[in-house]
């Protein structure tokens, strides 16, 4: 009664968070019938909700087209195009099979994702894993769906708050089902050292701009690029060893393959500005193999050296 007396006092009506709390519901009931619809066809949706997005003019539209002419500069009009509608369709697929992700059992996921390791997940080294942001990325949860049956220990995330409070919650709870445990990744750095030291994973997804504190310009697909140097920062704190990790389709595309590499060699070493640039190299040469599958409508140009203008 309080809630919606506040609104009336606020809104002069109680319409405006009635309607929105009702798309919420009917958000979930959809992601509640995504995870129960044939893979098949949850995919073909996803395409053609890519599709659809792709052919609407707006901001992230023109987000995903600039970070390709930055990244890809020799690349022709036509092929920016090729690509970013790609890119579409494949980013909607990720969104549908978010219901899968999210409210699948185990057996769902275990089926939708395969795991390859060049390390023993089981061995409970320090170990960081390194999560780029490629449209699988929300797959990284069938580490955690598949723990209790290879005896692999408890899997640690950092997560950003929503403003969706209503989905913040639920998503968190969602990702923890199989005994996952998000992590805010504002000022928890104590826990995250914590739970290295347990022997527990940490999968960390450090290729976003997101902004200056603790964060260098190092290249990245030759610009300039902000980047946090938090991995090489929580390696030394943790002696821990950083694996990459990376989510994206099979050749075939009927499903995705989560692949864990060896630990990087040196690293980390005593400057954090060098580990970080050798990271940005890593990310490039994995995503030159999937162009399509990276996670290009984020502004990964946003902040810029002193002086520079906006690419965006």
């Amino acid at each position: 009664m309080l809630n919606r007396s506040l609104a009336k006092a606020y809104f002069g009506t109680t319409k405006p968070i009635l309607i929105k709390a009702a798309f919420n519901y009917v958000g979930v009931a959809f992601l509640l019938l995504l995870s129960i619809l044939p893979y098949r066809i949850v995919v073909l949706f996803g395409y053609g909700l890519g599709a659809v997005a792709a052919r609407i003019p707006g901001k992230r539209n023109r987000v995903v087209k600039t970070n390709l002419r930055l990244c890809f500069p020799q690349l022709s009009h036509s092929e920016i195009n090729a690509i970013a509608n790609e890119h579409w369709q494949l980013l909607g697929r990720s969104i549908a099979e978010r219901g899968i992700i999210w409210l699948g059992s185990a057996q769902a996921v275990s089926n939708m994702i395969e795991v390859r390791s060049a390390v023993d997940l089981g061995d409970k080294k320090p170990r960081i894993l390194v999560n780029m942001h490629f449209t699988g990325i929300e797959g990284s949860i069938v580490i955690s769906a598949l723990a209790e049956k290879r005896g692999w220990p408890r899997t640690s995330g950092l997560f950003q708050r929503m403003k969706n409070s209503f989905f913040n919650e639920r998503i968190i709870r969602w990702r923890n089902r199989f005994g996952g445990n998000a992590i805010d990744r504002q000022g928890n750095l104590l826990a995250l050292i914590r739970e290295i030291r347990k022997g527990n994973l940490i999968i960390i997804a450090p290729d976003l701009d997101l902004g200056l504190k603790d964060s260098v310009f190092v290249p990245f697909f030759g610009v300039q690029t902000n980047t946090i140097t938090a991995v090489s920062r929580l390696a030394s704190i943790a002696q821990a060893e950083v694996c990459m990790m990376v989510t994206t389709l099979l050749p075939d595309r009927s499903r995705y393959s989560c692949v864990i590499g060896k630990p990087i060699d040196g690293f980390p070493s005593d400057d954090p500005v060098a580990d970080t640039a050798r990271l940005n190299a890593i990310y490039e040469a994995e995503i030159r193999q999937h162009i399509a599958e990276y996670y290009w409508v984020h502004k990964r140009f946003k902040n810029r050296p002193d002086g520079q203008a906006s690419h965006y």
